[in-house]
């Protein structure tokens, strides 16, 4: 399971859900902006206050330049496996 908090209108948002959506990813959105108490849950989970916070699994990826970084190392693969 992939799990972002996100807003609309974050680029790196749009960047991560990209990578993933072209793997052909199913992304379960946590979107911020239209549920506040969201905010508070993401910064309780992560102890991070921007978006997107990426979850697969339950495991804390990160925000983009996260996913970017284990995409680039090939560590991102073998994460994705485990789904």
């Amino acid at each position: 399971m992939i799990e972002m908090y996100t807003k609309p209108t974050c680029p790196y948002c749009v960047r991560a859900k990209g990578l993933l959506e072209s793997k052909g990813l199913t992304i379960t959105e946590r979107r911020i902006d239209l549920e506040p108490e969201l905010k508070d849950e993401m910064i309780a989970r992560t102890g991070r206050h921007t978006v997107p916070q990426i979850f697969i699994n339950d495991r804390h990826i990160g925000g983009c330049d996260d996913l970017y970084a284990l995409e680039e190392s090939g560590e991102l693969t073998e994460i994705l496996r485990s789904i």
